[in-house]
């Protein structure tokens, strides 16, 4: 038995310590906002917070988050900074075929938790690898910039 902090709630999952947290995530906890992309943590589609830090959960084992706090895209609105970006999300109309966007929302929501007048530089190095097939990129920064200008 592994015992997990999810969104806040202590959650015991039975699964092998090497199993990848996206799997125990998804298959176990039924939380399956986070996608599977690449499963070489090279697109972002898995994307969550371990401790505040976006993390690629497809290849992080399961046994290295016990202990810390994991945050999900199921649950980012309860931070100021998720909050704002998914509201920006959907005001700009941000989303087209949607499939990455847990992970860029993860994303974004990490660098406004840091850091809330980013610079472009900024936002293209935090947002850099996690990739949107749509070529939503356009969007994706303008509705970091709007969330931005909302956060106190």
């Amino acid at each position: 038995m592994i015992k997990l902090n999810v969104n806040g709630k202590q959650l015991n999952v039975e699964a092998t310590p090497d199993t990848p947290l996206l799997w125990v995530l998804r298959d176990d906890l039924q939380m399956t906002g986070t996608k599977y992309g690449c499963g070489m943590a090279m697109c972002g589609a898995c994307t969550v917070w371990v401790n505040g830090a976006p993390t690629r959960a497809c290849q992080t084992p399961v046994s290295a988050v016990v202990g810390q706090k994991v945050t999900t895209v199921e649950d980012i609105a309860q931070t100021p900074a998720g909050k704002a970006v998914q509201a920006a999300w959907r005001k700009l109309d941000v989303v087209q075929c949607g499939f990455c966007q847990s992970g860029q929302i993860m994303a974004a929501a990490a660098l406004l938790a840091r850091n809330k007048r980013p610079t472009d530089a900024e936002i293209d190095a935090a947002m850099a690898g996690n990739i949107c097939r749509c070529a939503t990129y356009v969007r994706i920064r303008a509705a970091i910039k709007d969330a931005a200008s909302t956060l106190p």
